[in-house]
Parts: C-alpha cells; structure tokens; sequence
C-alpha cells in the first residue's frame, strides 16, 4: 500500500531519476536512509520497473515522428506472434499498442526523415501481412510526458 510519501516519491523519481537522494529526503521530510529504503521498497514492489535516461531526439537526427494504424484480416495467436516478432528489433518503432475499435493496431515510429520511414514500412511489410496500413506523420508534439500520475496507486 502506498502512502502520500510514496506517491510524491514516485512524482519526484518520474521527474528526474538522477535527483540526490539528500534531496528527495529533504522534500519528503525524511532521514535519508528512510527514503532509501522506500525506493528500494518500491523497485522490489514493482512500481519502479527501471530507470532510463531520455535522449534528445533532435540532437540524435529522429526528430520526425510517424503513426501508422494497421487493420490487418488475421487474428490468430500464431501471426500476432509473427508481428510481434516483426516489430521487436526494428529500433525505430518506439511503440505499439493494440486497440479496440476498428482498428488493430497504432505503431510509433521515430525516423530521420519519410524515406527513412519507408525504408522501415518496406521492412515491416515484408515481415508481416497485413490488411491495411495508414500512416499519420506528427507535425507538432503538444505533449510528451512520460510520467505518469501516481495518485491512482494502492
């Protein structure tokens, strides 16, 4: 069960995980060891899964950013493995979710420019068949945060 500490903890980890822990403790009102303990708590808990550091997609020449929605006619166990196996180490697909509603499947993709992305939609389609592929090229990033908000934890 997490308290009002562990929440903020949480926020203030998701924000910068690099912060000092003399800091995070000085924010929590907590002895330093105590505050260790808690991330260690919440690492073993699985509420941290891991820390990652957060590149500037712009300084790393992957500044354009594409969706793809995918429809495809197959539903089987055996081609989601297929397309599973087909997205895993292709870098530039950040993301991919499955969706309910009409359509199957949405794909982010990071690229440096759109024939680097058709160089990964060539690669893609020649791993998997699919139905359908629509892809949405982002003109502007409105939001891009990635913590996510802790209040909800029990």
């Amino acid at each position: 069960m997490l308290d009002d500490r562990d929440r903020k903890l949480l926020a203030l980890l998701q924000k910068d995980s690099d912060t000092p822990l003399a800091e995070l403790s000085e924010r929590l009102n907590l002895s330093a060891s105590a505050c260790s303990r808690r991330i260690s708590r919440l690492r073993e808990e699985g509420y941290i899964t891991r820390n990652v550091a957060v590149a500037d997609r712009r300084r790393l020449r992957l500044g354009t950013t594409v969706f793809v929605v995918v429809k495809t006619a197959h539903h089987t166990a055996d081609w989601l493995e297929r397309f599973r196996a087909g997205v895993a180490d292709i870098p530039e697909i950040v993301e991919v979710h499955r969706l309910a509603g009409n359509l199957d499947y949405i794909i982010k993709i990071v690229v440096t420019d759109i024939a680097h992305y058709d160089a990964i939609y060539k690669r893609l389609v020649s791993r998997i068949d699919l139905f359908d592929v629509s892809a949405y090229i982002s003109m502007e990033t409105l939001k891009d945060e990635r913590a996510i908000p802790p209040d909800y934890a029990i």
